[in-house]
């Protein structure tokens, strides 16, 4: 097995600055404590699970193979940052911006189920599972916790997309990560004034974007609790008048890949009754949490009633009910919640995703 020579730091080593040769094993022993934080970080520039899995993966062998040119004047956690970001601009330079339906065009306001739904073959904004989006350990300070809890709403990660890469990297490292001025500029090979530049224009477009977060809570209440055990409940039995109690009057449902999307109250209610709630009995429900917000799984009854991974839906509570729904109409993001494709009329999993 080949190896390399680097100057490592105490921070990873446990001991002063030295000269030591590492194998691709023990390597991978020193990359593996960033790896999941630098996955989330990957994911808020980029919007995707699966495109900041690549982009960490590019990391991991980039570094490999650069670890000879590592002389230890930066810790090895910025070392590592430099390299993602950069992976993750190089990525955005292709021009794929991840969007949701609410950022592209006006909603439907009208209560009535007759609508054309139009399906948008573009890259779509990804949920992201909550365990995975949290680090392996969290923040010692209670208030760092809640940041980073944050730092992950659909919200925010949907308006992070409105920024121009090089802005999105710098409000990102700065004000998510914490990294100084002058260590982002050496990151990006910038000088601290540009940094600084980028910033305050990043944050202020951010402003524009990003929707009011105060309807987001970090826990749920007994009474948030127990809306949204009735919200699951009632979309399981079709009850439209349980459904009307629970939504907010200015709720707003999105379902990408569908850019057709809903604002109000009575427009969703309007659309479900006429196009998806048309009996009980046609979902099954299954909590999970995505983005640090409660979310539920749908599974759709077949003809040999069993329920197949249908639908994840990013749910946004807020004082008095539901506020927001993202519903996504991709099976395959049942695989990175390692939710069962099927389970049967009794909720048993017939086949977990792998």
């Amino acid at each position: 097995m080949s190896t390399r020579t680097a100057v490592v730091t105490g921070e990873s080593r446990g001991f002063e600055s030295v000269a030591v040769s590492i194998d691709g094993e023990e390597f991978a022993v020193l990359f593996a404590p960033y790896r999941r934080e630098l996955l989330v970080h990957c994911y808020r520039m980029l919007g995707s699970v699966h495109d900041a899995e690549d982009v960490v993966q590019e990391t991991y062998l980039r570094a490999w193979r650069s670890i000879g040119g590592f002389e230890g004047r930066s810790k090895l956690r910025h070392w590592l940052y430099r390299i993602a970001t950069n992976a993750a601009l190089r990525e955005l330079e292709k021009g794929h911006r991840r969007s949701l339906p609410s950022g592209l065009g006006n909603p439907v306001e009208e209560p009535t189920g007759d609508h054309t739904l139009e399906r948008l073959e573009i890259p779509w904004l990804e949920p992201i599972p909550t365990a995975l989006g949290h680090p392996a350990s969290e923040p010692q300070d209670p208030a760092d916790a809640v940041a980073q809890r944050q730092s992950i709403r659909l919200a925010f990660v949907a308006a992070l997309q409105h920024l121009p890469p090089r802005q999105r990297a710098v409000l990102l490292l700065r004000d998510v990560l914490a990294f100084r001025a002058s260590e982002v500029a050496g990151l990006l090979d910038i000088s601290p004034a540009a940094a600084n530049g980028l910033l305050q224009r990043a944050r202020d477009k951010l402003a524009e974007a990003a929707p009011s977060e105060q309807t987001v809570s970090d826990t749920l209440g007994p009474d948030q609790q127990q809306t949204l055990d009735a919200y699951m409940a009632a979309f399981e039995r079709a009850d439209i008048p349980g459904l009307q109690r629970i939504l907010l009057a200015d709720a707003s449902l999105e379902m990408p890949p569908l850019s057709t999307w809903f604002s109000g109250r009575a427009a969703i209610i309007g659309f479900w009754k006429s196009r998806i709630l048309t009996g009980p009995g046609r979902f099954r429900v299954v909590a999970t949490s995505a983005n640090g917000q409660p979310a539920a799984a749908m599974y759709e009854r077949h003809a040999d009633g069993s329920y197949h991974a249908d639908a994840l839906q990013v749910l946004t509570p807020a004082p008095g009910g539901i506020a927001r729904i993202v519903v996504f109409l991709q099976p395959a993001v049942f695989e990175l919640f390692d939710l069962p494709m099927t389970i049967d009329h009794e909720g048993s999993a017939h086949d977990t995703a792998t």
